[in-house]
This record gives C-alpha cells, structure tokens and sequence, in this order.
C-alpha cells in the first residue's frame, strides 16, 4: 500500500504559525486515513519553529532560489530564516523517503509547503504562483506534491501507480541527509 505525506496541520492539529489548522473534510481523505496511508509531518515544527510563531514568506525569488542560494525566508520583523527552511525542506525528504511515500498532499499558500501559490514577500496578502520550500524539494526528488483542494487529482495518481505496480519514487537516503 502506497503512502501519502501530508502537512501536520492538514489533520485539524492548531500547528500553523498563527495556531490554526486546515482541516479536510473528504471522503478520499477519510478512506486514506482508515487505510493508514496518511503520514503526518509538519516540517517547520521538525526544525524548532514554536506555535505560535511570525509568519514567514520567501524574499526575493522562489522556493527553487532558497534551495539554490538565490532567494531567502524572512519572518515578518525581519528576521532571516532561510537555512531553517531549507533544513525543514530536507527533513520534509527524509521522511518522505524513510516512509516510502509516493505523493504528498500539503497545505497550499506556506512557505514551506504550498504547491501552487505561496505569498509574495511583501507580507501584504498577496499570493502568487508557487511552491513552498519543501514543496520545491519533495517536486525536485520526484515525489509528485498536491494541495489540500487537489484530493481527487492526487488519488488518481496514487490509483495510477497502485494498478501498474509503481512504488515510491527511489531516493536514496544518502541523499537526503
């Protein structure tokens, strides 16, 4: 059976910076957790950051820039926590690969985890076409990443590599460490 790495805070835990969560409520989601493939991870509490903690958006490029050296992570006084990031980034990967997940399913609009839009760094609400820092990492090793409002698309997948006999993408751990 397949697995599927997914945001802490996606299992209704209040582990987001502003002490919420994003609960999901589909039956894809019942059905994944009754079969025990949900593996919860949330790579910012994995490196330290407390709950509640100031939010953080990617300065000064893209998620693909931290992971390069390009771009950085700052919290909203200023504060620059890139290198935090990019280890959340590979803490997200080793467990992804320790757990042999095929495909994660993280919450969207995070710096370290949304798949399609992340906040534009001016910390003024404003979102923008993107992924997280650990998003960008997990896509880069081949691990297929969704958002909480993709369900469907990931159990497609994840139903396509079930029936041809595809497992996790092969990471070495040498490689993630």
């Amino acid at each position: 059976m397949l697995k599927v790495l997914v945001s802490g805070c996606l299992a209704g835990r209040p582990i987001r910076f502003n002490e919420t969560s994003v609960p999901v409520c589909s039956p894809i989601w019942d059905k994944w957790a009754a079969e025990g493939r949900l593996v919860h991870f949330c790579p910012e509490l994995a490196v330290g950051f407390p709950v509640p903690r100031p939010a953080a958006e990617i300065v000064g490029g893209t998620a693909a820039g931290v992971l390069d050296g390009a771009a950085h992570v700052r919290e909203v006084d200023g504060r620059d926590v890139t290198d935090l990031f990019r280890l959340a980034a590979r803490r997200a990967l080793h467990r992804a690969v320790e757990a042999k997940v095929a495909l994660a399913v993280l919450v969207d609009g995070s710096p370290t985890c949304g798949s399609s839009k992340v906040y534009d760094g001016s910390f003024a609400g404003r979102t923008v076409s993107g992924r997280g820092v650990a998003a960008e990492e997990l896509h880069r090793h081949g691990i297929p990443v969704f958002h909480e409002g993709q369900l469907e698309q990931a159990a497609s997948l994840l139903d396509e590599l079930e029936r041809n006999d595809l497992g996790a993408p092969d990471v070495p751990l040498r490689d993630v460490s």
